[in-house]
């Protein structure tokens, strides 16, 4: 046994050296000890040998498998994973999902309910935690994860509780380029394709008899004064509350789409 590695002897009068980065793909290795013993029987790897120094460079860890190996088919986004915390940074939190695997939660994807500063505010090392796996790279060994993306959130419980075709009061907030943001409910936000004909050019049908240019200005006058009580002949505006028809829920992407109802 030394410091950087333990020697294991292959045959007689034959060694090789096991480093300490080769002994475990889950842990950092302080001593040899710590991983093997004097007298031990081990299987190993050998990773190379060099003739002209009379070393042999041994790896115990890969005779164990690579874990990394099958990681991308074990743990596909948007699978469901479990494992301990290992770690805490400020950027983000360490959880163990498989023995030699890690991934890292970034802390802005810890809680969906509050904005925290650091992990240690929601976790500690050695909690049991349950994630969603947003993105795994097997060749840079990365595996990003998300713990809010599993709590459900005012959208997700809105999209479940309604179907196509209902119609839903919204608030206008923003309106641009042919469309319009509608808040439907507190944190809740869709989308509605607005008609290439704006409301106000619509005419109502008079009476042969009637003043054209002066029921025209009347008209005007109501809408934009936001008379009207929400019909479709009202201007559109920022603020402006109307009744919608849903027709598009999509919980994967999280998206509602309406149309005026």
């Amino acid at each position: 046994m030394a410091d950087f590695g333990a020697f294991v002897e292959l045959e007689k009068g034959v060694e090789g050296l096991i480093h300490l980065s080769e002994m475990s793909w889950s842990k950092k290795v302080r001593r040899p000890s710590d991983v093997v013993k004097a007298g031990e029987s081990v299987e190993v790897v050998i990773l190379g040998v060099n003739q002209a120094d009379r070393r042999i460079s041994l790896g115990l860890k890969q005779a164990l498998g690579d874990p990394w190996a099958d990681a991308v088919q074990k743990f596909p986004t948007g699978s469901i994973v479990e494992g301990a915390v290992t770690s805490l940074q400020k950027f983000g939190a360490f959880v163990q999902i498989a023995e030699g695997v890690e991934g890292m939660v970034h802390v802005g994807d810890i809680s969906a309910e509050k904005r925290i500063n650091h992990p240690q505010d929601l976790l500690k090392v050695g909690q049991m935690v349950r994630a969603q796996v947003l993105e795994i790279d097997g060749e840079k060994r990365r595996l990003r994860l998300g713990m809010k993306q599993l709590i459900p959130t005012g959208l997700d419980e809105y999209i479940a509780e309604h179907t196509l075709g209902d119609v839903v009061t919204g608030r206008m907030t923003d309106i641009s380029s042919g469309r319009a943001k509608v808040e439907l409910g507190d944190g809740v936000h869709g989308t509605c394709r607005l008609s290439a004909e704006p409301a106000e050019k619509e005419e109502p049908v008079a009476e042969p008899s009637a003043n054209l240019s002066s029921m025209s200005s009347m008209l005007a006058a109501k809408w934009k004064g936001g008379q009207g009580g929400g019909s479709k002949r009202e201007a559109l505006r920022t603020g402006q509350i109307r009744s919608f028809r849903i027709t598009k829920l999509d919980a994967a992407a999280k998206k509602i789409e309406v149309e005026m109802a």
